[in-house]
């Protein structure tokens, strides 16, 4: 890109370009928005934004615009600040919120919903389910593991063989499934209920600039009120919660771990949809692939995060037209 455009230093410009054509494709300058299209981008990028921001668990959001690339008409990214080996329930949930936040703002601003959010309601159906039936982290299925595998033709099936729990089971994972997605949809709506004159401004901002970077955000968010704490989660009442850990580690300001580099891993963690490898609007590599961090993710710990207005809506093949 660099040498495309006659330059001799590579800069941020070039760096950031090559980032965003390899996650998420070339910028598709032939496409045509009405104001009325960018408009609702920009409300619907600026929610899932401002649900990241103002959850209590997620990562800082680094970048949002509603320039077209690829399959998406924008798209926003929510990258950690440094590496990471696990992720907590508190942070999948709020995975969970922000991925809700422009179905959210669909609903209750414009007071209809459109195909965009298709990709956003994938991706967050598919971290519910493993959070669900791999996790151990549902109340009511309980601490078992109901599927070794992503893909599977049906619940609790797979292709030629038979079901691997009962129905009674699988109504039980839809139902827990349904509520963590209803739930995350409620955060979303109390979030910009609370916060709608940052989301006002970030859009103005928006539809100005186009693209916004960290700094510009940061800005934008001081006035964010946040989200209160979820309460402490235990997987049964008959299991009380013990005194906080006092040894060893340290416990960032977010309530998350940081742990010893020597500490045992799990050997093959389950794998959740990586942003970017499930649904085409996701800024991020494709599973598997190197991140907009630099690194091999290949699951949920990845650098790079994030949810885009899928313009084309559900089986669109990703070519321009």
């Amino acid at each position: 890109l660099t040498a495309r455009s006659g330059n001799q230093i590579i800069d941020n410009r070039a760096l950031d370009e090559a980032i965003d054509r390899v996650s998420m494709g070339p910028q598709r300058y032939s496409k045509v928005m009405t104001e009325r299209e960018r408009q609702m981008t920009a409300y619907h990028e600026g929610g899932h934004a401002l649900v990241a921001a103002a959850m209590n668990n997620s990562a800082p959001v680094t970048k949002v615009t509603i320039l077209p690339r690829g399959q998406a008409g924008g798209y926003t990214m929510v990258v950690p600040t440094q590496d990471r080996n696990y992720q907590s329930r508190n942070e999948l949930l709020d995975r969970l919120a922000y991925a809700m936040g422009g179905y959210a703002v669909e609903e209750s601003i414009f007071h209809d919903v459109t195909t965009g959010p298709s990709s956003d309601l994938q991706n967050a159906t598919k971290i519910a389910r493993t959070m669900v039936m791999q996790l151990g982290m549902s109340e009511a299925v309980g601490q078992v593991a109901l599927s070794g595998d992503q893909d599977e033709v049906f619940v609790g099936m797979q292709q030629g063989q038979g079901p691997r729990f009962s129905g009674e089971t699988a109504s039980l994972v839809d139902q827990e499934v349904r509520r963590l997605l209803d739930t995350a949809l409620d955060e979303a709506w109390a979030v910009i209920e609370q916060n709608r004159h940052v989301l006002d401004r970030l859009v103005e901002e928006l539809l100005e600039k186009e693209t916004l970077n960290e700094h510009e955000l940061a800005v934008i968010f001081a006035d964010v009120t946040k989200q209160p704490p979820r309460g402490v989660w235990g997987s049964s009442t008959q299991r009380p919660a013990l005194a906080g850990p006092s040894v060893g580690g340290t416990t960032t300001a977010t309530g998350t771990e940081e742990h010893d580099a020597g500490e045992p891993m799990q050997p093959n963690p389950p794998e959740l949809p990586h942003p970017g490898g499930d649904g085409p609007s996701i800024p991020g590599a494709p599973h598997g692939g190197p991140g907009p961090g630099g690194t091999d993710d290949g699951g949920p710990l990845g650098p790079g995060q994030g949810y885009g207005y899928d313009t084309q809506g559900p089986g669109h093949d990703g070519t321009e037209r």
